[in-house]
């Protein structure tokens, strides 16, 4: 039995919460019922989405602009040819076609028989392996650079994503410095500098390759330090990766591009 002094306080009489009016949140809760409600709580996120969907929209249709562009130059050449020319054409073009698929099947071929160690890269499946007689050593994802035409016209050249054998030239460190092409800088919107000889251009490791093409990380420094840049030709695969299989690398390995 409880004794209740008269210095104690009073005890308050119990409350109940205010009603809760249909379709409000109740307090507290995060939820948005109502697009208003999240319109006005989230500003910036609808603003970038906004930004984000007309740029993809912008995008398709210049993409689409380009498609029938170039459709309607393949039928305005094909409009003058006599039926003779366009069949000749259409059977030239096939043959084209098979005969490089076959090309890059031999390629892959060649790489699952070839008894030495080296490495291969699937280009379409943004993959590099670490190869030895059918064995793969090690799997890599890699980024493959976009398609380019670089240099100053009427000197110029475009630079597509490798295919064929390539050799091992050079494996480079970090502490390796390596001339940039002018056309980086230039590809970039960047100023060519005097000087490109760049320490940690092709970022902690690196292979470069015969006939220009390179296996590089992302660097610190030079025109390359960014993410969203894939030197043209070339890949970018991760440092880790690239630092794994350095070791195992010497001048004159094989490289297949398929």
């Amino acid at each position: 039995m409880s004794l209740r002094l008269d210095t104690d306080p009073p005890t308050p009489p119990p409350t109940t919460p205010p009603p809760v009016e249909e379709g409000r949140p109740l307090p507290g809760d995060r939820r948005r019922h109502r697009w208003r409600d999240f319109r006005h709580a989230y500003p910036g996120v609808l603003a970038t989405m906004g930004l984000a969907l007309a740029i993809l929209l912008a995008m398709d249709g210049w993409l689409l602009y380009k498609r029938r562009k170039y459709d309607s130059e393949i039928q305005r050449l094909r409009s003058g040819m006599t039926d003779v020319e366009r069949r000749r054409t259409d059977m030239a073009l096939k043959a084209e076609t098979n005969r490089f698929q076959v090309t890059l099947e031999l390629i892959r071929r060649q790489a699952l028989i070839d008894k030495d160690l080296h490495l291969s890269v699937s280009v379409d499946s943004s993959v590099m392996y670490l190869e030895q007689g059918g064995a793969q050593l090690r799997v890599m994802p890699v980024q493959v650079g976009a398609e380019a035409t670089v240099g100053t016209p009427p000197d110029t050249v475009r630079l597509v994503a490798p295919r064929g054998k390539r050799t091992v030239e050079r494996v480079l460190t970090g502490n390796d410095s390596w001339e940039v092409p002018r056309w980086a800088y230039q590809a970039r919107g960047l100023a060519v500098p005097g000087d490109r000889t760049v320490k940690g251009a092709l970022g902690p490791a690196a292979i470069v390759l015969s006939g220009g093409t390179v296996i590089y990380s992302m660097p610190t420094a030079g025109p390359l330090n960014d993410s969203s840049f894939v030197l043209p030709g070339s890949l970018r695969a991760r440092a880790g990766d690239l630092r794994a299989v350095l070791p195992n690398l010497k001048r004159g390995q094989s490289v297949y591009f398929y």
